[in-house]
C-alpha cells in the first residue's frame, strides 16, 4: 500500500504521480469496445450498485479499492459471472496499474472531492455517488478540474436517468402548469456536532496509516467506531447523509426540484429561515390510511421514530418562483417534490408522479415505470458518453446546483437568522450580505489532503 506521506515523498523526489490519460496510453474507447471501470470505496452503496454495472454489456469492473484491506478482501468475492477484478488500497496505484476509461467513486463524503479530484487528473471519467462535495466551494473546484481536463461526469442523483421522471419534469419546464409560484419540498434533518470522546481499538485490519488517510480532509481525532461506522450524521464528514437527511434525500429531491425548473446551472437568489432550529421527530406518524395519489407511501415507514434537528427554511428565485422545505417524512414526495401552477399541481417522486387534475398526467405518451434495476439506466448514460464524449443527464455541474441547495439550509440553520433574508449570488456562489454564512462556504483542509490546483 502506498501510504499518504509515502506518495507525497515519491511526489517529491521523482516529480508528480499524477499523469494525464496521455501519459498512461488511454483513449477514448469506441462505439463497440468495453468501457473498463474501477470502483473506489466499498461500503454499502457500492455493493449496491454491483447488480445493476453487471446488467450493462458495455461495461466490466475490472478493479476495486478500498484504504481499509477487509473490504476489499470482501468484496473480492462479490464477483459477478464472467468478471474478474484485482483489488487495491490505494486508487492512485489502481489507475496507474490498470487500464481503466473510468472510476466510480463511492466513498464517504468527506473523502469523495480529493479523490475525484486526483483521479480526473490522472485521465479518470468519473461517476460521482451523491452529495458530490462537503461544501460548496470545494463543489465548484471540483468542476473546475472536470472541465479543465475534460471529464465525463455523472452525479449519482438517479432519478434523471429514470423516464416517468423526465417526462413529468419536462412537463412542468414545457408549462404544462403555466407558470409555476410554488415548490414544495421535504424538510429533511441536518447533521450533527460530533463530541469528543476517547478513542476505541481500531477493528481488525486497522492501523494508525489507515485512519489518517480514511479521515482526510477532517479534522484528525482518535478511532471511535461512531465515527467510522456512523460518519454520514457528523457535520465534519457529511451534510446529513442519513435517512430522510438533507444531503441523503434532499440531493435527490431538490435535484428533482432544479430539473422541473429549469434551472440546472443555477440556483435560488434569496434563503430564509423561517423558524428556529430544534430536534423533533420527522413526521406526524399518525394512524391514517395514505391516499392511492401519495408518491413516498412506499418511504413512510423507513422513517417512522426518527428525529433530528431541522427547521422550515424558504428559498426564492430570480423568476419568483418560492421553493418551501416544509414537507413531513410521513407525507408527500421524501425523495421528491410537488410542483403549483397556475392550472394544476404535479408531484414527482422516485418513478412515482402524481397530478391534480388527474388529466396532466394521463396522456398517451405517458412512458410508465421502470422494468430494471434502478441505478442501470444511469450508469449506463455514463457509459455511453464516455464514448461519445457528451455532456451526461448529471452532468457536474448539476450537481453542483442541487448539492448547493442543500449546504445553503444547512448554513442558514447554522447562522440562525430566522425571518431575514439571506441574499444568494448563485454565479458568484457567494451571499451578499452574510459573511457570517460566508465563512461557512468552506473548510480548512488537513495537510495533504488539499485539493489540486486549477492551473491555466
Amino acid at each position: 500500500m502506498l501510504s499518504r506521506r509515502g506518495f507525497l515523498k515519491a511526489a517529491a523526489s521523482t516529480g508528480p504521480l499524477i499523469m494525464s490519460a496521455k501519459a498512461f496510453g488511454q483513449k477514448k474507447p469506441s462505439a463497440n469496445e468495453i468501457v473498463n471501470v474501477g470502483m473506489i470505496g466499498l461500503g454499502g452503496r457500492c455493493k449496491s450498485m454491483v447488480k445493476p454495472c453487471s446488467k450493462l454489456p458495455q461495461m466490466r469492473v475490472v478493479a476495486v479499492c478500498d484504504c481499509f484491506k477487509p473490504r476489499v478482501d470482501e468484496f473480492m468475492k462479490l464477483q459477478p459471472e464472467g468478471w474478474k477484478w484485482t483489488g487495491y488500497t490505494d486508487f492512485r496505484k489502481m489507475i496507474e496499474t490498470e487500464k481503466l476509461d473510468g472510476v466510480m467513486v463511492e466513498t464517504t463524503t468527506h473523502a469523495r472531492a480529493w479523490i475525484t479530484c486526483l483521479a480526473m487528473e490522472m485521465g479518470m471519467d468519473a461517476y460521482i455517488e451523491k452529495p458530490m462535495c462537503l461544501t460548496i466551494e470545494e463543489g465548484r473546484h471540483m468542476v473546475k478540474i472536470a472541465r479543465k481536463h475534460k471529464r465525463v461526469t455523472q452525479v449519482g442523483t438517479q432519478q434523471r436517468s429514470i423516464t416517468l421522471n423526465n417526462w413529468a419534469s419536462d412537463l412542468v419546464k414545457n408549462g404544462a402548469l403555466g407558470k409555476v409560484t410554488l415548490v414544495l419540498a421535504p424538510n429533511f434533518i441536518g447533521p450533527n456536532r460530533w463530541e469528543d470522546k476517547p478513542g476505541q481499538e481500531m477493528p481488525a485490519g486497522g492501523d494508525d496509516k489507515w485512519w489518517d488517510i480514511w479521515t482526510n480532509q477532517a479534522v484528525f481525532r482518535p478511532y471511535h467506531s461512531d465515527l467510522h461506522r456512523g460518519w454520514d450524521r457528523w457535520w465534519d464528514y457529511d451534510g446529513g447523509g442519513m435517512c430522510f437527511g438533507i444531503t441523503g434525500w434532499g440531493a435527490h429531491s431538490y435535484d428533482q426540484v432544479q430539473r422541473g425548473l429549469g434551472t440546472d446551472e443555477t440556483g435560488p437568489v434569496e434563503i430564509v429561515l423561517e423558524e428556529p432550529v430544534r430536534v423533533e421527530k420527522t413526521g406526524k406518524f399518525d394512524d391514517r390510511k395514505p391516499s392511492e395519489d401519495e408518491t413516498g407511501q412506499d418511504y413512510y415507514h423507513m422513517v417512522k421514530g426518527l428525529s433530528g434537528s431541522r427547521a422550515k427554511v424558504r428559498m426564492g428565485y430570480a423568476n419568483g418562483t418560492q421553493l418551501l422545505l416544509h414537507l413531513d417524512a410521513d407525507r408527500g414526495p421524501g425523495l421528491g417534490c410537488i410542483f403549483v401552477g397556475e392550472k394544476g399541481r404535479i408531484e414527482i417522486n422516485r418513478d412515482r408522479i402524481s397530478a391534480e387534475p388527474k388529466e396532466l398526467i394521463e396522456r398517451p405518451d405517458n412512458p410508465g415505470h421502470l422494468n430494471v434495476p434502478m441505478s442501470q439506466p444511469h450508469v449506463q448514460d455514463w457509459v455511453e458518453c464516455i464514448k461519445t464524449r457528451k455532456t451526461c443527464t448529471a452532468d457536474i455541474e448539476y450537481g453542483q446546483r442541487s448539492s448547493t441547495i442543500c449546504y445553503l439550509a444547512n448554513i442558514v440553520r447554522e447562522v440562525g437568522k430566522v425571518g431575514e433574508s439571506l441574499k444568494w449570488d448563485p454565479v458568484a456562489e457567494k451571499f451578499t450580505n452574510c459573511n457570517e454564512a460566508n465563512a461557512l462556504l468552506t473548510r480548512a483542509r488537513r495537510k495533504g489532503y488539499e485539493l489540486p490546483e486549477v492551473k491555466g
